[in-house]
C-alpha cells in the first residue's frame, strides 16, 4: 500500500513539472480565453462544492427527532431556488461565455495575418511560408504580438494541431484542409503536440513554436528562402557531393543541390533546427550520426530506412549539413 502511494504521489509530482506546457499558463489571447473559461468554471465548481457541503452539515444538525412529521409542501421554495432556478441562470451565463469565446476563436484579429501551411506526417511536421518561398520543418516561427493564419493540412492519417499555451486544437483531417490562428504575445519557445493517435510514434510528434521579435523574425524568413550555401571546407564539399549521390535524395531537398526529394523534412537549413525527429532528440552533431546511421534506433517506426554509408562519408555529411544554417 505504501508503494502504491508513493507511485501516486511521484505520478503527481512529474504532472507539474514546470517543463509541460498548459493551458493554464498563456502566452496568447487564444490561449487565454480558454484558461479564463476554465478558471470560471471551476468557481463555479468550488462554489457548489462549499454550498452542498455546507447544506448537508446543516441537514446533519438541524434534522428532526423521531416522530416529528414534516410539514406538507416544507422546502419546496428552497429545493425550486437552489435546484432549478439557479443552475439555470448559472448554465445560461456559462453557455453564454462559450458562445462568445468560440466565436472569438474562430478568425483572426488581424485582416493582414501572415499565411503559413502546416502538413501532418507520419511522424513530423511540414511548414511552409508560401508566399516568401521558405520552407521548415518541426519549428514554426512567428512574429511576437502579430495573429497568424495556419492552414492545416494532413498527407496521411488524420493529425490535430495543438499548442496548448497559444491555442486550443484544431484537427487535421484527410483530404480537407482546415485553418486556425494563434499569436503569441512576447518572444518565446512554445512546445505543441499532435493530440490525436496517429500511430506508433504519436507521442513522439511534438513541434515548437518559435515567438521572434518582429525584426528578428523578418530576418529569419529571409534566411529560411534562401538556397543552401556552398561549402567552403573541403570535408564538407565532400558531404554535398555524399548527400546528392546517396539515396537521402530521393527524399529529402536541399535547395540549391540536385537533391529534390519530397518525403521527407527538407534539409536546407536543418542546422538552424533545435532538435531532430520532431522533438525526438537534440540537433548534436551526435545525435544527427546517430539518426542517419539508424533512426530506427531512435524512433522506431519512421520513414527513414538506415543508411550504409562508410564512416568517411557520414562524417562528411555531417559536416555539411552542419553548415545549412
Amino acid at each position: 500500500m505504501a508503494r502504491i502511494c508513493c507511485a501516486g504521489l511521484l505520478v503527481l509530482v512529474a504532472s507539474c513539472s514546470g517543463r509541460s506546457p498548459s493551458t493554464l499558463s498563456p502566452a496568447g489571447p487564444g490561449a487565454r480565453r480558454v484558461a479564463g473559461l476554465w478558471w470560471l468554471l471551476f468557481g463555479i465548481s468550488a462554489v457548489v462544492s462549499v454550498v452542498v457541503t455546507l447544506l448537508l452539515l446543516w441537514a446533519m444538525i438541524r434534522r428532526r427527532g423521531p416522530g416529528v412529521v414534516p410539514h406538507p409542501g416544507s422546502g419546496t421554495r428552497f429545493v425550486v431556488s437552489l435546484g432549478v432556478i439557479v443552475p439555470a441562470i448559472v448554465l445560461t451565463f456559462v453557455y453564454a461565455i462559450g458562445l462568445r469565446d468560440m466565436r472569438a476563436l474562430e478568425a483572426p484579429r488581424g485582416a493582414d495575418s501572415l499565411v503559413v501551411e502546416v502538413t501532418g506526417h507520419q511522424w513530423w511536421w511540414e511548414v511552409r511560408y508560401p508566399a516568401h518561398g521558405a520552407v521548415t520543418a518541426n519549428e514554426i516561427h512567428i512574429p511576437a504580438g502579430r495573429p497568424v493564419l495556419l492552414r492545416l493540412r494532413t498527407a496521411d492519417v488524420n493529425h490535430s494541431f495543438w499548442v496548448p499555451q497559444l491555442m486550443v486544437k484544431t484537427d487535421m483531417i484527410a483530404g480537407r484542409t482546415t485553418q486556425m490562428w494563434l499569436q503569441a504575445d512576447r518572444p518565446g519557445t512554445y512546445r505543441g503536440q499532435c493530440a490525436e493517435y496517429c500511430g506508433l510514434q504519436h507521442g513522439r510528434m511534438a513541434f515548437h513554436v518559435v515567438a521572434d521579435p518582429p525584426a528578428a523574425f523578418t530576418s529569419w524568413l529571409a534566411n529560411q528562402a534562401r538556397p543552401a550555401a556552398e561549402p567552403r571546407e573541403a570535408m564538407a564539399a565532400r558531404g554535398r557531393q555524399v548527400i546528392q549521390s546517396a539515396s537521402c535524395a530521393s527524399c529529402h531537398t536541399v535547395r540549391g543541390t540536385s537533391a529534390a526529394g519530397r518525403r521527407g523534412p527538407d534539409l536546407t537549413h536543418l542546422a538552424s533546427r533545435r532538435h531532430l525527429g520532431a522533438g525526438t532528440v537534440p540537433n548534436t552533431p551526435g545525435h544527427l550520426g546517430g539518426w542517419i546511421a539508424d533512426s530506427q534506433a531512435v524512433k522506431p517506426g519512421n520513414q527513414m530506412p538506415p543508411q550504409p554509408l562508410s564512416p568517411e562519408d557520414l562524417r562528411s555529411l555531417i559536416a555539411y549539413l552542419g553548415t545549412l544554417r
